[in-house]
């Protein structure tokens, strides 16, 4: 089973106390987005769990803490989103990006640059987020990350979601099939300049010709890589919860919608300052649920969970030698 932790919120900036207290007791509750009285419990043994997968734009609070993790035995890679947006689209996030480029670069010292990906996302215009002005950030934090990771995921801002509508009133945009091509572009280019790859995350345009792929933010391939263990071909379809265009293979994702607090104004995951000041007020970080509380007790582990991995590891069968 493969953990995200968390397309819903950003479990290292603000839930790294309650995440290491759940991985400490071995489980966390899971609540349906759909139906708040579904509540599953889920296994973090590592006997089930192969890997887990961060989403963050500030580790800093579990950074000192990753040696818990390390001896849990479990795998893990970070998706670390850092964009170049000011005030107006990030109020809680710092003006002055310095300490998050320290961040990445003490975070790829300890895991090292395969395990730690930066994402540019979401990719957006207006007349201060101007094509220039792209190209401009890009550069200098591709330059400021050169050597710490080694793929760039990006995406462009998707504004068929409600909660994103909001921001029509700053004059953002998606932008232009023309755009999106010049950005691939240019991105890709800047980007090899600093012996760093680019893929998109669960976009409709074919960028293959602007050296752009489609990607996989939950990546088989890379956890096989750090594992050295090869997940069986079940463990590497495509997940059925996400997108359509989504490469992702299947997780569990562990976190819940309306409890980021870094107030993104283009956020899809947060749509309710109502509900996210309510539902951090009900946070307790010894509870086994990340909003409020339950009695774990009288809930059954969730179906189907168990290791994906194949029985032999990747470097067992790559030394095996048979007899002629």
């Amino acid at each position: 089973m493969i953990i995200s932790a968390s397309r819903r919120t950003d479990i290292p900036a603000f839930y790294a106390d309650w995440f290491f207290n759940r991985l400490k007791e071995g489980f966390v509750v899971t609540q349906n987005p759909f139906n708040a009285n579904q509540l599953s419990k889920v296994s973090l043994d590592s006997s089930v769990v192969d890997a887990i997968v961060f989403w963050t734009k500030d580790p800093r609070p579990m950074i000192s803490r990753l040696d818990e993790l390390d001896a849990s035995g479990i795998a893990y890679y970070f998706q670390y989103t850092i964009t170049p947006y000011g005030k107006d689209l990030e109020p809680h996030l710092p003006a002055n990006k310095t300490p998050l480029i320290e961040a990445f670069h003490a975070l790829s010292k300890k895991l090292g640059a395969d395990r730690v990906i930066w994402r540019y996302d979401p990719i957006l215009f207006s007349e201060k987020y101007t094509m220039d002005f792209h190209e401009r950030a890009f550069r200098r934090c591709a330059s400021l990350l050169s050597g710490s990771t080694k793929k760039c995921i990006i995406s462009f801002l998707d504004m068929d979601y409600n909660n994103t509508k909001a921001i029509d009133k700053l004059g953002i945009r998606d932008g232009s099939t023309e755009e999106k091509n010049e950005t691939a572009s240019l991105f890709s280019r800047i980007a090899a300049e600093y012996d760093i790859s680019v893929e998109t995350c669960a976009e409709e345009i074919d960028l293959d010709k602007c050296g752009v792929k489609h990607g996989h933010c939950i990546d088989g391939d890379l956890i096989e890589q750090i594992t050295g263990k090869r997940l069986m071909p079940k463990g590497k379809q495509k997940d059925k919860n996400q997108r359509l265009l989504c490469g992702c293979i299947a997780s569990t994702d562990i976190g819940s919608y309306n409890t980021c607090l870094h107030g993104c104004t283009y956020c899809y995951a947060n749509y309710s300052q109502g509900a996210i000041k309510g539902n951090r007020e009900k946070h307790d970080p010894l509870s086994p649920l990340m909003v409020g509380t339950c009695n774990a007790k009288q809930l059954d582990f969730r179906k189907g969970q168990k290791s994906l991995f194949a029985l032999d590891s990747l470097a067992f069968q790559e030394s095996m030698v048979f007899p002629e």
